[in-house]
């Protein structure tokens, strides 16, 4: 294991124990170490200069100095008395001439200069602090002593160094230990009785034991936590001491009832299966639900009491044109801007919680105007209050409702119609008859009118020839004409109070198109330079569409009708414009054929288009229409061939009649016809 990690593992007493140690060991060391270099400094820099000086002075006495020059006996002699100085490390004396008399070394041997002159160079090399005294000679030149100081310190430095050390050292540890008895009665014993007690506490499971309270710093607000965490394991040890009285009671009484759990348990799971089918089928019912709301073809849309979306089905996302992930959390008049003017009404469902009404309102939608009705019902439930709108098209109802309208007056018309032509045909029948017999009476073919002449004394011819200046004929004509006329409107007012009887055959339409065309342009009196079989009838016709069941002639009558009505609102326009155009076409549109009359003439206003199949109802000049031709056709199409029949107008474009026959002879149960 290295080092470090051993380190790591010690106690915590022990841990501190080694830092002291390490502390007081560096302490002691850099002291010493210090200590020993400030002396060899102070020696070499400060004392041994003195020491020198101070020999200097004793040996330069000029009676020491002219005995010691004199031999080198004498010299030696007084190097011997500088033998007991102990900074000294070398000595040398040079007379006057500058020779060397003797000299004096202590320890490794140094190279000293031989001669005096060469005394300049060797002290430029030499590191030793050392000394030249020049000894005065009376009357002579002078001699010099050279003393050079030792590098080392004495013995006894070291000696005293190493005795002071080791004194240092017996303190520190003694101090070290004084210190170690401390931090183990203040630190780590407290540690080991924490931890002795934890240990017991797990052994013993004995929670009612407490740790002796320490001093205030962390040890001691340590023990405060370890007893307060202990006082709380007790007292939920003793919750879990009743709570196990009371479950072993509880046992007590539950073996009586595990016979009866058993089978409660059994009912149990037959109900949680029972319950899981139900919901099973609840949530396939749940999810069915949704899928008919969200396919539904009314727009519901869940606004939260802010007016912000919480709901939105497929119908709404394509009436606005906005997705459901764009519409949910965002105000309504953002996700769908038309409801933006009904706002007020939004704002007083939900605060009043009254349901709110708009009948009609009329949107643009594929460039095609569609009618709508708008219903807010208030929402109160666990997430709060609400409104939810529901919006229906209305388009088709609108339009069934115009047509039953419609129907309802034909009905009754019809009724009336029928009344009037029983009425009217017996004057009628009586006034062609009368105009036949007056006629019949005149003529000199029969021997019964020649008779009463001769008996009343008169020439019959001559009757004949008065009447004709007079023009009786010609009146009588004129009388047979205007019975023929009502004879026909009474005819037309029968049939159309009269169910057909008559049978159904297959129909070819485009050659009964061709027919009719022909027709009117033979027969009617058109438009002058409006020709039928020009280049001015556009037909387009469906190659799939085949024969359709119906009765020619009422067809035939229905597009003579048309193509007459579509002529005269050509020529109704002003001159100078698009040339006159009848547009007819034939479309295969299962479970219908379809048929269209479209011109580009006047065309109708809406009051106008409304009332067009109306019976009576007319926009001639009086005598020039009876208005019946269109509700006589709405008639034939509707009631004796089961089809629809619709009209589209726009004033100064043109109009479009289309009619749509059933492919087969009995007709799909809702017809839904649009005026």
């Amino acid at each position: 294991m290295p080092l470090r990690q051993r380190l790591e593992n010690l106690p915590v007493g022990q841990k501190l124990l080694a830092a002291l140690l390490a502390l007081l060991i560096t302490v002691l060391l850099v002291a010493n170490l210090t200590f020993i270099s400030a002396a060899y400094w102070i020696s070499q820099e400060s004392m041994a200069p003195q020491a020198l000086q101070t020999i200097g002075r004793l040996v330069s006495n000029p009676d020491l100095a002219r005995q010691a020059l004199e031999s080198k006996d004498r010299a030696n002699d007084l190097l011997q008395e500088l033998d007991s100085y102990t900074p000294l490390r070398a000595a040398a004396l040079y007379d006057g001439d500058g020779n060397l008399m003797g000299q004096l070394q202590h320890g490794h041997h140094l190279d000293l200069p031989a001669h005096f002159r060469h005394m300049q160079d060797w002290r430029l090399s030499e590191f030793r602090s050392n000394q030249l005294i020049e000894l005065p000679r009376a009357g002579k030149a002078s001699g010099h002593l050279l003393l050079v100081a030792t590098s080392e310190l004495p013995m006894a430095f070291y000696t005293g160094t190493l005795t002071a050390s080791l004194g240092i050292l017996v303190f520190s540890v003694l101090l070290w230990m004084i210190i170690a008895r401390q931090i183990k009665r203040l630190i780590t014993q407290p540690i080991y009785q924490l931890e002795e007690l934890s240990r017991q506490v797990t052994r013993e499971e004995n929670y009612a034991l407490r740790a002796r309270p320490g001093n205030h710093d962390e040890i001691g607000s340590l023990a405060e936590a370890f007893n307060t965490m202990l006082s709380r394991i007790e007292a939920r040890e003793q919750q879990l001491k009743r709570a196990r009285d009371d479950s072993d009671a509880a046992y007590s009484q539950a073996q009586g009832l595990a016979e009866e759990t058993r089978h409660t348990n059994r009912k149990l799971e037959l109900e949680v299966q029972v319950r899981s089918k139900i919901e099973k089928k609840l949530t396939g019912f749940q999810n069915y639900l949704n899928s008919i709301i969200d396919s539904m073809p009314s727009a519901l849309i869940a606004l939260d009491e802010q007016l912000y979306v919480t709901q939105w089905n497929q119908e709404a996302s394509a009436l606005s044109g906005t997705p459901l992930d764009e519409a949910l959390n965002q105000p309504i008049f953002l996700a769908f801007e038309p409801l933006k003017p009904f706002l007020p009404q939004l704002k007083t469902t939900v605060e009043q919680h009254v349901v709110a009404k708009i009948d009609r309102v009329t949107w643009t939608r594929d460039d095609t105007a569609k009618h709508y009705a708008l219903t807010f019902y208030p929402l109160v439930g666990g997430a709060g209050r609400g409104v939810v709108i529901r919006i229906d098209d209305i388009t088709q109802r609108l339009s069934l409702e115009e047509m039953m309208v419609q129907s309802e007056k034909m009905l009754s018309v019809g009724g009336l119609a029928a009344g009037m032509a029983h009425e009217i045909n017996n004057p009628l029948g009586a006034i062609l008859h009368n105009v036949q017999n007056i006629r019949r009476r005149l003529s000199a073919d029969l021997p019964k009118n020649l008779e009463y002449a001769e008996q009343a004394g008169i020439d019959l011819e001559t009757v004949n020839r008065y009447l004709i200046s007079r023009e009786v004929p010609q009146l009588l004509d004129g009388i047979a004409q205007a019975g023929g006329r009502a004879a026909k409107i009474v005819t037309h007012m029968l049939s159309f109070s009269r169910r057909s009887t008559r049978q159904m055959a297959p129909c070819d339409l485009p050659a009964l198109i061709d027919q009719a065309v022909d027709i009117a342009g033979n027969d009617f009196d058109l438009t002058i330079g409006f020709d039928f079989k020009g280049q001015n009838i556009v037909r387009q016709f469906d190659a799939r569409l085949g024969p359709v069941p119906g009765t020619a002639n009422e067809l035939e009558q229905v597009l003579l009708n048309l193509l007459k009505n579509a002529a005269q609102a050509i020529h109704q326009r002003e001159p100078g414009g698009e040339p006159g155009r009848i547009t007819l076409r034939t479309r295969l549109n299962p479970p219908w054929a379809e048929i269209q009359v479209e011109d580009n003439g006047v065309g109708m206003t809406e009051n106008v288009r409304k009332r067009t199949f109306e019976p009576f109802f007319t926009t001639k000049e009086i005598g020039q229409g009876t208005g019946l031709g269109l509700s006589v056709s709405y008639f034939i199409i509707t009631n004796n061939h089961k089809g629809q029949m619709e009209v589209q107008s726009t004033q100064g474009v043109g109009t479009c009649f289309t009619l749509r026959l059933p492919l087969e002879n009995t007709p799909p149960a809702i017809q839904q016809t649009e005026l």
